[in-house]
């Protein structure tokens, strides 16, 4: 099993890191491997709804989202970690995850996503629900802890002192450890759910 971790900060050892950090401690103590890939420095546009990704299977610009679709597409699992700005995920971050959400025609159902945010102090709940949208739009099972999945840290390394946000990284990795074993024995014995034709609708016709 391989788990795929983003980390969106601009810092890459920082407090976000040390998140991902403690959660690739467990998987890697349960035998599931790990890649945490830092794109929070990068300079990576926005989405221009140009719709080429449905004609290329990619997105038109070739940059990190390309480089990092490939292995999201081989992948049992996902952990989007960020910084809160303004209550809100990194922009570079949401920017990212736009494009490669959308420009990637492969199957995610089942595929385990986790949203994981960092902070000072507050924003941390909204920049997890902002995560986890991407997750639900395309039949990823979330996995939860025994907390919402935050930590706390302003100056690099400070996260190292939030006990319980460290035991809620870890808690985390090992219920996203188990929900994926469970898929994989699932997807085995019953194959995946069925799906209905895309019926889509709009406000306006």
């Amino acid at each position: 099993m391989k788990v795929l971790m983003i980390n969106g900060s601009p810092h890459a050892k920082g407090n976000t890191y040390i998140a991902l950090h403690e959660m690739e401690k467990i998987f890697q103590e349960e035998g599931v491997d790990t890649e945490i890939v830092h794109i929070g420095n990068k300079a990576i546009r926005g989405c221009i709804a140009c719709n080429s990704c449905a004609a290329k299977g990619k997105c038109i610009f070739d940059d990190e989202v390309n480089e990092t679709a490939l292995k999201f597409g081989e992948c049992d699992g996902l952990v989007v970690a960020s910084p809160v700005y303004y209550a809100s995920a990194n922009a570079t971050l949401i920017a990212f995850l736009d494009r490669l959400f959308y420009s990637t025609p492969f199957d995610k159902t089942m595929k385990v996503g986790a949203g994981v945010a960092a902070a000072r102090r507050g924003g941390l709940s909204a920049t997890f629900d902002e995560l986890n949208k991407y997750f639900t739009i395309c039949g990823m099972p979330v996995a939860s802890s025994q907390y919402w999945n935050s930590i706390h840290g302003q100056t690099p390394g400070e996260a190292e002192q939030d006990v319980e946000g460290l035991q809620t990284m870890r808690t985390l990795a090992r219920n996203m450890t188990f929900l994926m074993k469970s898929i994989a024995l699932g997807k085995e014995r019953y194959g995946l759910p069925e799906q209905e034709p895309f019926s889509p609708t709009n406000f306006i016709r």
